[in-house]
């Protein structure tokens, strides 16, 4: 069995806690010490009986919180050879750097990164497998290539990317450099070119799908749900949202 939860998604901050058998790793901590233990305490987890951290890439979103918290509750940290470089923040760390076409093993969770196109130096995403099932996470990627499609075509749960919708960003208030950074091909996908993906992966196999990284300012919870149900041919409600202030709670692939 695989089992997850986001600790919270979005431009304030971002973590996945994946679990299977002995073996607990975050994706990402962009939180505070204090802060990620009171998140963690919610999903009713110890900081210290996680295992290890990975980090998708250098934006303090995702790798603020990595390093003092790996240092108080014992991670181990892994990074591509890009992002280990790239990131500041991890300075004061020993990273474990990992090649990000190879799969590695921690503990009882298989890990397969993958590269994707996104304005960092070398960022990844990740599937995750307990040797039968599959997880994939897919966030900060301004486009769909086909090795995603073909890192995600066997997995059973996905957490996907939901960052903005296309019209409220071109009518929003930020500067129109950031609209083109957002929008642009190593910006964030938007609910479309989201729904897009799940088509074309289609809903056979998946029991879960989970829509991260809203934007605040740019979309709705509900935007994402309808644009990810009508992909899927699924009810509204069975898709479900990791938001900013309390992620989403445990969901188990069985």
């Amino acid at each position: 069995m695989i089992r997850f939860a986001s600790l919270g998604s979005g431009s304030k901050g971002n973590a996945l806690l994946v679990e299977s058998g002995r073996t607990r790793v975050l994706v990402d901590c962009g939180f505070g010490q204090r802060e990620t233990a009171l998140r963690l305490a919610r999903l009713g987890v110890e900081p210290a009986s996680v295992d290890a951290v990975l980090v998708t890439h250098e934006h303090a979103d995702h790798v603020g919180g990595v390093a003092r918290c790996a240092t108080r509750f014992g991670w181990t940290v892994h990074a591509s050879h890009g992002t280990a470089a790239a990131a500041r923040q991890l300075a004061e760390v020993a990273v474990r750097r990992f090649d990000s076409h190879a799969s590695f093993a921690i503990g009882d969770l298989e890990i397969h990164p993958y590269p994707v196109p996104h304005d960092a130096r070398e960022p990844t995403q990740f599937v995750f497998s307990d040797g039968a099932r599959r997880l994939g996470l897919l966030t900060d990627t301004g486009a769909i290539t086909p090795h995603i499609i073909a890192m995600l075509t066997e997995c059973g749960a996905l957490v996907l990317e939901a960052n903005h919708d296309a019209e409220m960003l071109t009518n929003g208030c930020y500067p129109p450099q950031l609209k083109r950074r957002i929008a642009g091909g190593f910006g964030h996908l938007d609910n479309t070119a989201a729904a897009g993906l799940l088509r074309t992966l289609g809903s056979a196999r998946l029991k879960h799908v989970v829509a991260a990284h809203l934007s605040a300012e740019n979309n709705s919870p509900d935007l994402a749900r309808t644009a990810f149900a009508a992909a899927l041919g699924s009810p509204p409600d069975w898709i479900g949202v990791a938001d900013q202030a309390n992620g989403c709670d445990w969901r188990e692939l069985r």
